[in-house]
């Protein structure tokens, strides 16, 4: 039996009290609900009082409260869409009278109004510039911060899952302002090159920061590309080093979010890729046991769940993007996934889709069962 799930905000439901049967009626029976997220803007289409919401800062939306959180990080509440103090209790609430499991989708270390206030806890590239999107998971205040979030969550909801998203670095890619960087023809070496963490907790050796201003100012002033891969352009032994770090950080805190949550399911976003910074976490797949790990297809590819199939026997999650380019392929991309090992299925996203697009994963759902 394939359990069917899709993605929600707080928003599509908290105001709503039609919104828990819509997500019912795409045949799902589990919902991916926000409970700490960036910023957005988001459509609404079925809403009774808005049509866009524009979720101007990284925020909780689960129950903050203030003595339980000690350190400078602490997240700020949500002023848009409707007033509600517990958006997710009321949310999950809903969700669970229309009959549907709800888990907690957790955002840990993206969030750009706490990087503006704490910088020197953010990602620092070779550089010494900082990454104010992206807190790095190997500052101890920052770990403390994850841990707070999954802590306060399990404490107030009995939800039997967690999705964790951005539970490691995110790097240079990150779309903000008006992005003006296409222009430089960044390789995807360089943009790994560029991603890498160099601040007192992740790099107090010199070396791999010289090393990649080196071989970036190669690529951006002379046209030498950087290399094929980390590996290539590092070396072994530099590579080496970053790859055990960043394992040796994010088994860590998830040994520590695992601990806190007893027998709750974790599901990690991750990609079997150690040369991946972003929200979905690069990971040697056979070096650590969430629950679950949740692996992004999006580009329509069974590859990602075939290859993590092939190394590890955690069960698969496959994440879908149900508001993508090819809607109508839907259903048979999802044949496809769990004929190559995925035993859960995520649609992306029940708030977000079109008419079309939920007849889409309605038929996604029938498809497998």
């Amino acid at each position: 039996m394939v359990r069917h799930g899709a993605f929600a905000y707080t928003w599509d439901l908290v105001g709503d009290p039609s919104a828990g049967d819509r997500i019912a009626s795409l045949g799902v029976d589990t919902v991916t609900l926000q409970a700490a997220y960036h910023s957005v803007r988001a459509t609404t289409a079925w809403h009774p009082r808005h049509r866009v919401v524009h979720a101007e800062h990284a925020a909780a939306y689960f129950r903050v409260r203030p003595d339980r959180w000690t350190g400078r990080l602490r997240p700020p509440v949500p002023t848009w869409a409707v007033e509600d103090p517990d958006r997710f209790g009321t949310a999950s609430a809903a969700l669970s009278a229309a009959g549907l499991r709800t888990e907690a989708w957790m955002v840990l270390t993206h969030s750009s109004i706490l990087g503006r206030s704490v910088p020197e806890l953010t990602v620092q590239n070779a550089y010494g510039e900082r990454f104010k999107h992206a807190l790095c998971p190997a500052q101890a205040e920052v770990r403390e911060y994850a841990l707070t979030l999954v802590r306060e969550v399990c404490e107030q909801y009995d939800v039997p899952a967690l999705m964790l998203e951005a539970c490691g670095w995110l790097g240079f890619e990150h779309l903000g302002a008006h992005e003006k960087t296409s222009g430089a023809d960044l390789s995807q070496c360089a943009r790994d090159l560029l991603s890498i963490c160099v601040c007192a907790a992740c790099s107090p050796d010199e070396e791999l920061g010289a090393r990649i201003r080196t071989l970036l100012d190669r690529e951006l002033q002379d046209g030498v590309p950087a290399g094929d891969n980390l590996v290539d352009a590092l070396g072994p032994d530099l590579a080496g080093a970053l790859f055990a770090h960043r394992t040796r950080v994010i088994g860590d805190l998830l040994r520590d979010i695992t601990a806190l949550t007893g027998d709750r399911q974790i599901l990690l976003m991750a990609t079997d890729d150690l040369q991946v910074t972003g929200p979905d976490v690069g990971v040697d797949v056979t070096s650590m046991s969430p629950t679950t790990y949740t692996l992004k297809c999006w580009d329509g590819s069974d590859t990602p769940v075939k290859a993590a199939a092939a190394r590890t026997d955690v069960p698969l999650v496959a994440n879908v993007n149900a508001v993508g380019e090819r809607p109508d392929e839907l259903p048979s991309l999802v044949g496809r996934l769990v004929a190559a090992g995925a035993s859960e299925i995520r649609y992306y996203h029940a708030g977000l889709a079109s008419p079309a697009r939920q007849a889409a994963i309605r038929a996604a759902v029938q498809e497998v069962q």
